[in-house]
């Protein structure tokens, strides 16, 4: 299924229940290198993906970060990390990433939801659980499988969220 990129942007929805069908191997390998060509500061690249197969490790996750407990009850999941030794920016250059993994997900016919890591408690029990290096932060873990419902959203109005030349003036 090929879709226009805007179309892809405005179908897009956080999917958080799954059907238990595998995610194939292709499947994985294109929403990688989604995440592996998106933008980053001076081109730095500093993420890196954990790709989740184990069920164990799955829930031993959703476990950690309570509300993303729907990651136990999907067939993959990927946490992204990154370094901010190698780029100033690293939280932005791994918000793309998993914007660029997102999509494809999405444009492949698959769900998928992003799971924030915050909070020191919960990013070092995530770290230790997924053998993290201590420098390395964790921006997020997506769930991904093929969806079993359909996600609804609303957007304001563009008028509402866009200016000219200064924040409020339209």
């Amino acid at each position: 299924m090929s879709m226009d990129i805007l179309e892809v942007i405005k179908s897009r929805r956080s999917i958080r229940k799954y059907r238990a069908d595998p995610v194939s191997e292709e499947e994985i390998n294109k929403i990688l290198e989604a995440g592996r060509w998106a933008p980053s500061a001076d081109n730095s690249q500093p993420w890196g993906f954990i790709v989740l197969r184990s069920q164990e490790v799955r829930e031993k996750l959703a476990d950690i970060l309570t509300w993303g407990s729907f990651l136990s009850r999907t067939p993959l999941g990927i946490v992204v990390s990154v370094d901010p030794e190698v780029s100033s920016h690293h939280v932005e250059d791994g918000a793309a990433a998993t914007q660029n993994m997102l999509l494809e997900a999405h444009s492949l016919g698959l769900g998928a939801c992003w799971i924030a890591i915050y909070g020191e408690e919960y990013e070092a029990s995530a770290k230790k659980l997924l053998n993290v290096p201590e420098k390395e932060r964790l921006v997020c873990a997506i769930a991904i499988g093929h969806p079993a419902e359909t996600g609804r959203t609303t957007r304001r109005e563009l008028g509402e969220v866009s200016f000219i030349d200064r924040y409020g003036s339209r």
